[in-house]
């Protein structure tokens, strides 16, 4: 009996370890303010933050891209050294943060999709080369949107429609709109994409910023119906047929938004942000009905509220089947300032334990976090981080990379 219960002891004891270990991972911090990586180009704002495997050798690359100086989009695409900078678009773009890859012309090939900013009224693709790829030599560029109101800062694809097909939904913050385009027959030679606008109104944006305005998007199929919804701001959308969509609210902040299974159960869970704001990093479980609002049933994160939460991301960053959480924030977004607006700029690492609670890790202080992604950058099967900031030490890049034994 006394051995068997030592056994048992050794045992647990073992289990904790190996648990703690696979919790407290190691990192290899690759920066191009040390030229670990090349500089992405001349611009002090930095928008937006891509990654997918754009050359299809198996291996992920990553998109960055700017406004105030040219180049607008650039692509870090990895070599047996690191990575080497290709320029997708040369001509100078004013580029909103967000962005999404789709195959857009239907070739097998994955292309890249942003929008304009406060300056402009368009959204864009950009049709993948594939094979043929330049260092030096642009992407052709074709318009979704021209004309209306400006600003488009995030976007998301999914079949929305049920069509069998994709479509792009995108913000359009000037317009306090979201609008849903269908894919033309002919994408290249299209001069625009139809559009319907699904959503009119706020989404949960944060009021303590000068220029506020909702944003966020992601997909998920929220119900269980075996159809992709679209996530955006505090809301999520139900297909009612048609073109029409309802607009159903599930938390009282919107911002960064994503969604997953933390835990067992009929629905998945919500995880929000705010973004461009301070507020409360906010985990969401539906305990009835997806569609009735008062069935979203909210609670905190951390002990204090997220200082422009900018990043937000979903997955199983450990390897143990359970979906962790990465959030952090900016440390500078006022442009016309030399030092950081928050200079003890957290990041976290939440991890689950798959049953919806989390144990809260710091995975960094001091340092900017915009757009940050969360995928394996170096095809090795971990997870890796990679963050730019907005304005903070820019023109930067910065990639973590997860090391195993």
């Amino acid at each position: 009996m006394k051995r068997g219960y030592f056994n048992l002891v050794a045992w647990a004891i073992m289990a904790a370890q190996l648990t703690g270990q696979a919790a407290e991972l190691r990192w290899r911090h690759l920066s191009s303010a040390t030229e670990d990586l090349p500089a992405p180009g001349r611009s002090t704002e930095q928008t937006g933050a891509l990654v997918a495997d754009l050359a299809q050798d198996g291996v992920n690359g990553f998109v960055l891209s700017f406004r105030q100086t040219a180049p607008a989009l650039v692509w870090y695409r990895h070599a047996a050294k690191g990575w080497e900078r290709y320029v997708i678009e040369s001509d100078f773009l004013t580029v909103e943060a967000g962005g999404v890859v789709c195959d857009v012309d239907g070739d097998g090939h994955p292309d890249i999709i942003f929008g304009g900013d406060w300056q402009s009224h368009e959204v864009w693709w950009w049709e993948n080369p594939y094979p043929h790829f330049d260092p030096k030599v642009s992407w052709k560029r074709h318009v979704i949107k021209k004309g209306g109101a400006t600003q488009h800062h995030d976007q998301a694809v999914g079949d929305f429609l049920g069509t069998g097909k994709p479509q792009l939904a995108f913000w359009n913050q000037g317009a306090q709109a979201i609008f849903l385009a269908e894919i033309p027959p002919d994408p290249r030679h299209a001069e625009a994409w139809p559009l319907t606008q699904i959503f009119s109104g706020e989404a949960g944006e944060a009021r303590n910023i000068a220029f506020h305005y909702a944003e966020g998007m992601a997909v998920c199929d929220l119900d269980g119906d075996g159809k992709v919804d679209l996530l955006a701001g505090n809301l999520w959308f139900k297909h009612r047929g048609g073109k029409k969509f309802e607009a159903i609210q599930i938390g009282s902040i919107g911002g960064r938004i994503a969604a997953g299974k933390f835990k067992p159960g009929k629905h998945p869970q919500v995880v929000i942000a705010p973004g461009d704001g301070s507020g409360p990093l906010r985990f969401y479980e539906c305990n009835g009905s997806p569609e009735n609002s008062a069935d979203w049933v909210g609670r905190n994160l951390l002990e204090r509220d997220m200082v422009h939460g900018h990043s937000l991301q979903v997955a199983d960053i450990d390897g143990d089947g359970n979906l962790d959480i990465f959030a952090a924030e900016m440390a500078k977004w006022t442009e016309n300032r030399k030092d950081a607006d928050n200079p003890k700029a957290t990041a976290w690492i939440l991890f689950g334990n798959g049953k919806g609670n989390f144990r809260e890790t710091v995975f960094s202080t001091g340092i900017d976090f915009h757009e940050a992604r969360v995928a394996d950058l170096n095809g090795d099967g971990w997870l890796d981080i990679l963050d730019k900031p907005y304005n903070w030490e820019a023109p930067r890049v910065d990639v973590w990379l997860q090391e195993r034994k």
